[in-house]
């Protein structure tokens, strides 16, 4: 097994830069990058609202911190542009309109100040994580194969980003609001 996992790592290696000059390839990935980027800038805008509806002070501070970190994310992506001569460009991303609404609705559907709203914000957040989660992985291997090193090295910073986000989000779920949700329903 050993031997076939190094020749596979071999055989990955000699393949790195070779999509370049693959102009469907390197479409694709640019619609991609249209798509996240549209994906982030829209969550600058979504956020505010979602910490604004968020019953903790724990749960409310990590949503600032993501807020911070995805304005960066936007400054990373225009980056990656930049680098590629092209202008950055944003292209409605479907699925983070549906994820976003699908959070508003949460926020309608419960009750103001209760930790059954939090729970509900946090799986939202999650939704959010995991689709940039996949965003950023195909994104990583993407700028590999088209021998972008530097869009590599910026799409792993952040998705490594995005994967503690959604670690971060867990821990705040699992040590407490789960909890103080699950006993709302036997204080009525």
């Amino acid at each position: 097994m050993t031997t076939t996992r190094s020749t596979t790592n071999k055989q990955v290696s000699k393949k790195a830069g070779a999509g370049q000059n693959n102009t469907q390839l390197e479409k694709y990935f640019e619609d991609a990058l249209k798509d996240i980027y549209w994906a982030e800038k829209h969550l600058t805008k979504t956020l505010p609202k979602m910490k604004k509806a968020a019953t903790t002070e724990e749960l409310q501070t990590a949503i600032e911190e993501h807020l911070a970190q995805t304005e960066e994310h936007v400054s990373r992506i225009e980056e990656v542009f930049e680098m590629m001569g092209k202008k950055a460009q944003a292209k409605k991303c479907e699925a983070m309109e549906g994820i976003t609404k699908e959070g508003e609705t949460i926020v309608e559907e419960t009750q103001d100040g209760s930790m059954t709203r939090d729970v509900g914000i946090i799986m939202a957040a999650q939704k959010v994580e995991h689709y940039e989660i996949a965003t950023y992985g195909g994104l990583v291997s993407l700028a590999q194969i088209l021998g972008l090193d530097a869009a590599t090295d910026i799409f792993s910073k952040t998705l490594e980003e995005e994967k503690q986000t959604d670690h971060h989000l867990t821990d705040i779920a699992e040590n407490k609001i789960n909890w103080e949700a699950e006993q709302e329903g036997t204080e009525a």
